[in-house]
């Protein structure tokens, strides 16, 4: 008997408008489950970056609620969010680094939510170094760790991002058009890399991508989004020349979508 997957974020009629009456993303109900590597597909101006940062309130939805398995519904409650940013993990398309610090210093920065804030401004104890030094590893960046990363190339920026990640220890990754910047070769290893570790450490990621071909290779699930609004969800192998058309030509009514898109 196949075992029902984990919720680990459940969205209720979520959505999200912005001054001007700019309706980002439509009502949208889904549910992520736990150790699914999904990915967010569709043109610039989808919705995809919308919806991967309203799962941390990046972008505070306008309606609806998120719940997330462990912590509770996130309704305006400060010590949930601050619980489940703790335990969320972000990379982001520009990799938001300091350029003046070296790779071990940023990745440093994923153990500060673990201390207060007077505790963060000295040193971090040992054990934050060396779990700092193991993400670096992971990521095949021991060799730079004391090198400034405004020395690194692009590709070798992202990774430590994906190492700052890491040393948060989550249980979710968010990752924001995390490959855009970079040229084919780079963007197919970077992806790589960030689904090898989800796999190994059993984590929940969701990637928003704009590239057709990562992400039939590498998600467990494909979201498609068009004008906001959810018009494909399935496996990867089930996105067809329809699909395609839905998230690159103006999307449909989800009435219009096959029955069970949005289990």
């Amino acid at each position: 008997m196949l075992q029902t997957p984990t919720a680990m974020l459940t969205l209720k009629d979520v959505s999200k408008s912005f001054d001007g009456g700019i309706q980002a993303l439509q009502r949208t109900c889904m549910q992520l489950h736990k150790g699914q590597f999904t990915v967010l597909l569709g043109p610039s101006g989808a919705g995809k970056s919308t919806l991967l940062r309203c799962l941390n309130f990046l972008n505070v939805p306008s309606t609806g609620h998120i719940a997330v398995d462990g912590v509770g519904t996130l309704n305006g409650n400060r010590k949930l969010l601050r619980a489940h940013r703790h335990r969320t993990a972000m990379i982001f398309q520009q990799h938001q680094l300091i350029g003046r610090h070296t790779a071990l210093q940023n990745v440093l920065i994923g153990r500060i939510g673990n201390y207060g804030a007077w505790r963060s401004l000295f040193p971090l104890p040992r054990k934050d170094h060396l779990l700092a030094l193991e993400c670096l590893e992971r990521v095949d960046l021991l060799d730079k760790a004391v090198e400034r990363v405004d020395n690194l190339s692009g590709g070798q920026q992202q990774r430590v991002g994906i190492a700052r990640g890491l040393a948060q220890k989550p249980a979710i990754i968010l990752a924001d058009e995390p490959v855009a910047s970079l040229d084919p070769a780079t963007a197919k290893k970077i992806l790589g890399l960030l689904y090898r570790i989800s796999r190994e450490d059993d984590l929940t990621a969701v990637v928003s991508l704009h590239q057709v071909d990562l992400a039939k290779t590498y998600a467990d699930r494909i979201i498609g989004l068009a004008n906001g609004r959810v018009v494909f969800d399935g496996l990867a192998n089930q996105i067809s020349d329809d699909a395609y058309h839905r998230i690159y030509h103006g999307g449909q009514n989800p009435q219009d979508m096959p029955a069970g898109v949005l289990n």
